[in-house]
């Protein structure tokens, strides 16, 4: 990374740990999704099920791994703790497994060794190997709400879990998960990713024949327009199922997804919740950008130097962004991003929403070599 990159990495990352201390000790036995007059809501209880549960927990571990903070350690200790109440549930595992336990039990074991955090995360890899349909060759994405039928559904969100298979593959030594991360991701390849490297959030298979049926517009504007945050999760999750496995087509797949996103990024360097969206809305998915920041700076790492320099710039012009005009540094405020939107279609937007502070801070972290790999 150069060098004056690094010099404003380091700064910002100070600025994030020295805030973070102090929201680790007023957000003691919470588990946050969004916040209300700069204060986190709780997701413990009624909300436990939620599929953004492990984002706060991986947020304290980042703490903990740079200061010792005891107190972030406790609360990433106790966020998994009461995640264990999601193995009572059926409604409550479903394809973001990954997302819940690789940021918390999975890290816990790396760090720590605990046969509990090992026991937790091999528990939700082999429910969501559970999920996987072999007809169609992917992984069912939510269970079925009311009258409404999922079974034929997979989303583009599900390259991000995958590394929990990965990694218990690795750890058990069993290559059925391996084989069913590869088996999802090849299915994603060949059926989400557009010519242009845009990505379908949704597409939806014949749960008994496995063919596709079509896409959905999902979360973003339109069918056949580009979810911002949809296009962040396939740059990130190609080029974590190419490290996992060294297949090149992934790598390949990840470079045109980011291309696309780099050749759309607006003038202003804000990020709109669809690349595809009326010039009129201008409504913004800041978490979308941190996402793709991360994502492009884990793809640069894995591209020789001639090559990688497009993304680290665009990953940094992204974060310096959001630090400059999106961020919120005073410490008397919990959250760090202002301006995410989980979904075009919502009936509000612009708000903070955890996993975009998770994957900004990340990204921080990644260019000052400090990054926990949590996936």
């Amino acid at each position: 990374m150069r060098a004056e990159y690094q010099d404003w990495a380091a700064k910002a990352e100070a600025r994030i740990m020295a805030k973070l201390k102090k929201v680790a000790q007023r957000s003691q036995h919470k588990i946050p999704y969004t916040a209300e007059n700069g204060i986190f809501d709780d997701c413990s209880g009624e909300k436990i099920g939620w599929w953004t549960n492990g984002f706060f927990g991986g947020i304290m571990w980042f703490l903990y791994d740079r200061t010792g903070d005891q107190t972030g350690l406790g609360n990433a200790l106790e966020i998994e703790e009461k995640l264990d109440e999601n193995f009572l549930h059926y409604e409550y595992m479903d394809h973001d497994n990954g997302f819940k336990w690789l940021p918390t039990a999975v890290v816990n074991y790396k760090a720590t060794g605990s046969k509990h955090a090992l026991n937790r995360a091999l528990l939700a890899a082999s429910n969501l190997a559970g999920r996987y349909n072999s007809a169609g060759q992917f992984f069912r994405a939510w269970n079925d709400r009311g009258e409404e039928d999922h079974r034929g559904y997979a989303i583009i969100d599900c390259m991000m879990n995958l590394p929990l298979l990965y990694w218990a593959s690795n750890e058990t030594k069993d290559p059925r998960f391996y084989q069913m991360a590869v088996s999802h991701a090849d299915t994603a390849m060949r059926n989400f990713v557009r010519e242009d490297g845009s990505v379908a959030h949704i597409v939806e298979f014949d749960p008994v024949n496995g063919g596709m049926v079509k896409s959905h517009k999902g979360q973003g504007y339109a069918e056949g327009s580009s979810w911002t945050r949809g296009q962040g999760w396939g740059i990130y999750g190609f080029t974590l199922s190419y490290k996992h496995t060294g297949k090149k087509e992934y790598l390949d797949t990840a470079c045109r997804i980011a291309d696309y996103y780099v050749n759309h990024i607006p003038e202003s360097g804000l990020i709109p919740i669809d690349f595809c969206q009326p010039k009129t809305c201008t409504w913004e998915d800041s978490s979308a950008a941190a996402l793709a920041a991360s994502g492009l700076l884990e793809l640069a790492a894995c591209l020789e130097e001639k090559d990688k320099n497009i993304y680290e710039d665009a990953a940094l012009d992204l974060l310096k962004t959001l630090s400059e005009k999106r961020c919120q540094w005073g410490e008397d405020v919990d959250y760090f991003l202002d301006k995410c939107s989980a979904s075009y279609k919502e009936a509000i937007h612009e708000y903070p929403i955890i996993y975009g502070d998770f994957y900004f801070i990340e990204a921080i972290l990644k260019i000052n070599g400090h990054a926990v790999d949590m996936w």
